[in-house]
């Protein structure tokens, strides 16, 4: 119950005071698994995860430990929140192929396919036992796990935040109505009060119109270029850049 009364409190927050939230960014990392050159990219090393474990981790999971382990460095203790559409959804369906077909499934299987489970296997490897969130809202996962992580850090500013938005496309099956070829995205904040670079975040009802892209594509086209907005649902989140 105290957790719902927080959350609660957060959002009667954000739509009535604290608008824009502002993201001060000390360090950022971005894997897309389509290169600039139009090439796929390979999946990064994770030489920091021991051998056993690192030959149960998805393509996914390795994108995400790297690209915290990027971001977070020397940072000792930082907490976490992790933002995802699907996560590790491609393997949740090949376990249920396997059980439509009477496999058994095995507990380590089934625990590396929970939504977080790269987020919590990055806490056991740092040995950090700082509070982990997950956050899953459909098209606008990233927008509402950067807002939960600016919340988190405007609670308790001396303790930094790492923000994890990964996602790829769900298997053709679910039909989402999702581009079946939009690109596998993770995107690395981490979120510290003393950080230079800072970004305000709005989120308001507006009537634009949905656009075609990714929503956090929008977000790194602020960090970019200044300024970045997206529209879905007859709401706008809109971002700029100052530092």
């Amino acid at each position: 119950m105290a957790r719902l009364e927080l959350h609660r409190e957060k959002v009667l927050t954000l739509h009535s005071v604290v608008l824009p939230l502002i993201a001060p960014i000390a360090r950022r990392s971005v894997w897309e698994s389509i290169t600039d050159e139009g090439a796929p990219a390979r999946v990064p090393e994770v030489g920091f995860v021991e051998p056993m474990l690192r030959r149960r981790l998805s393509s996914l999971a390795r994108i995400v430990l790297h690209v915290a382990h990027d971001c977070v460095r020397d940072v000792t203790r930082a907490r976490i929140v992790f933002a995802s559409r699907h996560g590790e959804l491609a393997r949740t369906t090949k376990m249920l192929e396997s059980l439509a077909t009477g496999e058994e499934l095995s507990p380590t299987l089934f625990s590396m396919s929970v939504l977080n489970a790269s987020a919590g296997l990055f806490s056991i490897l740092q040995k950090n036992t700082a509070p982990s969130t997950a956050i899953s809202a459909g098209t606008a996962s990233f927008g509402y796990g950067l807002l939960e992580a600016c919340l988190q850090l405007a609670e308790r500013p001396d303790l930094p935040v790492l923000y994890l938005y990964a996602d790829e496309p769900a298997p053709a099956d679910y039909e989402t109505g999702e581009p079946l070829d939009r690109p596998t995205l993770v995107l690395g904040l981490l979120l510290d009060a003393s950080a230079s670079t800072r970004v305000a975040c709005t989120s308001l009802a507006t009537g634009a119109p949905p656009g075609n892209e990714a929503q956090a594509k929008a977000f790194i086209r602020a960090l970019d270029q200044g300024e970045g907005a997206w529209s879905e649902g007859g709401r706008t989140w809109r971002w700029e850049k100052n530092g």
